[in-house]
């Protein structure tokens, strides 16, 4: 599992456009032959018109890094939403052979299972405009968000562990949650290889007044409307319709995830020398998956996707109170699906001539499993699971369905956002706040936020066109267009 060593200045250095191959149209490849210490080639997907930008941050760098760490299979990859991370590039995607395969914390990212939920209405947009203002109202008052902010839901150190284990079955236990909900969730809402045991006290200590909460940066709640429907017959089957309201929520793990993350990349970054691993960045620290410690992280890796499960589904039950106060108890809204996308699970996959248990992480990637999965909701198995993929604020959100094509081309994931082409910092000095939320109430879009003076680090230039980028995935195969969605409401950390 050692790689050999390596000049310090190649590992950290963007290769150049003359290092990259297309091995297909929008898939693009630095060879394994790139370094010596590469195990698989590192792809990515992109546009033509992409591809230069692709060079701005050091994400490429990242991915090459990422295709020497042990185990690796196939190719280290990257979604066209790709951007510099820590240690992975956020839209990456790995697979790592079982069991001695590498897991790290860096492949799944500090914020375990941020992710996102979809949520349907049966209002048009005309039932919405006389009370827009009202439910924009209703919303901010009833969401925590921000930074540190803590909810409503205060539990004890041993109702805390019933979370980390369960997962949203404790929340449907708790009259938050109903059957559908579990059932419209990726995995049920609980993975089952989660033990509160392996969640440091800080780390509980962090989470225990989170719950229902959005916190801050690219996280949010959004009213918006359907614009356009692209495939009438899947669309009928998810429940769209054109015109139809509903409500994106996009959350995470909150500080409880975060301080997992920092837990065991401490923890492993120690253990590493013992077992004669290097890697070529720090940040790409890792263990053996079969290891101890690495057993112990995923563990907790797994109580952290279940707490931030629980978390959309809190946000999900106050969402549905206001709901109701706006418009009548009999409106109703029903859960589309909940997707993570930033996870690691174990799944299988053909590889080398043969199905194979892999280890898949996904950082700022999306599950995209195509028909025929017995891991997805019965009433998807013909069709492909949703894919929710979140504009930034102010532009469209899609739906898109998985496809077969992902399951070989991308280990079944795809794009998870738009992803950034800017610093939090330098999208700040270009528009203040309150000119970016006025220039958005302009375009008949309320958002709602503690904190304007933030608002502009999440301004849509900031990002990405999100339209380029489902774009390219529909093209490459592993994701197709439904629906698009556009804003109405905005309750921003």
């Amino acid at each position: 599992m050692k790689a050999p060593p390596k000049d310090i200045y190649q590992r950290f250095q963007n290769p150049n456009p003359e290092d990259v191959v297309q091995v297909g149209p929008y898939v693009w490849e630095i060879p394994k032959s790139y370094r010596a210490d590469m195990l698989v080639p590192a792809r990515f997907f992109a546009s033509p018109e992409m591809f230069d930008g692709v060079f701005k941050d050091r994400s490429l760098a990242q991915l090459v890094n990422v295709a020497c760490l042990p185990g690796v299979v196939k190719y280290a990859l990257a979604m066209p939403d790709m951007h510099q991370g820590y240690g992975f590039p956020i839209g990456g995607v790995t697979a790592s052979r079982l069991p001695d395969g590498a897991i790290s914390p860096g492949g799944i990212g500090y914020d375990i299972n941020c992710g996102v939920r979809l949520l349907l209405s049966d209002l048009s947009i005309k039932n919405l405009q006389p009370l827009q203002e009202t439910l924009a109202h209703e919303l901010s008052r009833t969401i925590p968000a921000g930074t540190g902010r803590g909810g409503r839901f205060d539990l004890k150190p041993a109702e805390l562990d019933r979370v980390l284990n369960q997962g949203v079955r404790w929340a449907l236990k708790k009259g938050y949650a109903s059957p559908e909900d579990l059932e419209q969730t990726e995995s049920e809402g609980r993975l089952k290889t989660a033990d509160a045991a392996a969640v440091s006290v800080q780390a509980k200590s962090r989470g225990q007044r989170q719950l229902g909460t959005l916190g801050a940066g690219n996280h949010f709640a959004e009213v918006g409307v359907v614009q356009t429907i692209f495939e009438q017959k899947i669309a009928e089957s998810f429940g769209l319709k054109p015109d139809q309201i509903t409500v994106l929520i996009h959350s995470g793990s909150r500080g409880l995830g975060h301080q997992v993350g920092s837990d065991y990349i401490k923890l492993m970054q120690a253990k590493m020398p013992e077992l004669g691993i290097e890697v070529p960045d720090r940040e790409l620290a890792c263990l053996p998956f079969s290891s101890e410690t690495g057993q112990k992280y995923y563990a907790a890796m797994s109580a952290a996707a279940n707490y931030a499960w629980v978390n959309r589904q809190l946000l999900t039950y106050l969402i549905r109170q206001v709901w109701q106060n706006v418009f009548g108890a009999r409106e109703q809204l029903k859960l589309l699906y909940d997707v993570a996308h930033n996870i690691a699970k174990v799944e299988e996959y053909e590889i080398d001539g043969r199905v194979q248990k892999v280890l898949v992480q996904r950082k700022g990637a999306t599950r995209a499993f195509g028909p025929h999965q017995p891991e997805i909701p019965k009433a998807f198995r013909g069709l492909g699971q949703p894919v929710i993929i979140p504009g930034s604020m102010g532009t469209a959100s899609y739906v898109l369905v998985g496809t077969k094509g992902a399951m070989s081309r991308s280990f079944g994931s795809t794009c998870h956002g738009s992803g950034r082409t800017m610093s939090r910092h330098a999208a700040k000095k270009l528009q203040s706040g309150k000119v970016l939320q006025a220039e958005l109430a302009g375009r008949r879009i309320i958002v709602k936020t503690p904190a304007v003076k933030y608002l502009s680090e999440e301004a849509p230039y900031a990002y990405k066109d999100v339209e380029a980028v489902v774009d390219v995935v529909q093209r490459v195969g592993i994701a197709q267009k439904v629906a698009r969605l556009l804003p109405l409401i905005v309750i921003k950390g």
